[in-house]
């Protein structure tokens, strides 16, 4: 069942305007990631998600493209101007990771955690504030150093 309630929702889009989108529900995670796929797909040093269930995501505009990244993994974007918008993984199919920074209020979902320090590119600093992960919050924080 969805929690879609409209007064409790959240929108966000593209930068072009064409894709739109609502979510609803608490997110369950805020991550800023590291990993090179992300770097990849987003053209930026790193890329923040915020994490909610997948009955608690619409898209009420718009069509996005897709993309698979990885065997296990579909990106989806604006077709039109290239804004990634979300990220799924075959292992989690219940949830869906938003870019944190096309809702329409970013600052409202602040990363948590970095994750994917192992890949992260030394010529960006590292936010003290959040607790770092080498790779997933599910293998463990990172050690200090």
């Amino acid at each position: 069942m969805s929690s879609m309630d409209s007064s409790a929702s959240v929108e966000g889009g593209c930068l072009c305007g064409a894709i739109r989108y609502r979510i609803a529900g608490e997110p369950l995670s805020r991550s800023l990631c590291h990993c090179r796929s992300c770097r990849m797909a987003s053209a930026a040093p790193s890329v923040a998600w915020v994490t909610v269930r997948l009955a608690d995501y619409a898209v009420v505009a718009g069509k996005p493209a897709a993309f698979r990244s990885s065997p296990p993994v579909v990106r989806t974007f604006c077709g039109t101007c290239g804004t990634q918008l979300t990220y799924r993984h075959d292992d989690s199919p219940d949830t869906i990771d938003v870019t944190t920074v096309t809702l329409d209020d970013p600052e409202r979902f602040a990363p948590t955690r970095e994750i994917w320090l192992e890949d992260k590119l030394d010529w960006e600093s590292l936010n003290e504030r959040l607790d770092h992960y080498s790779r997933t919050r599910a293998e463990g924080k990172h050690g200090a150093g």
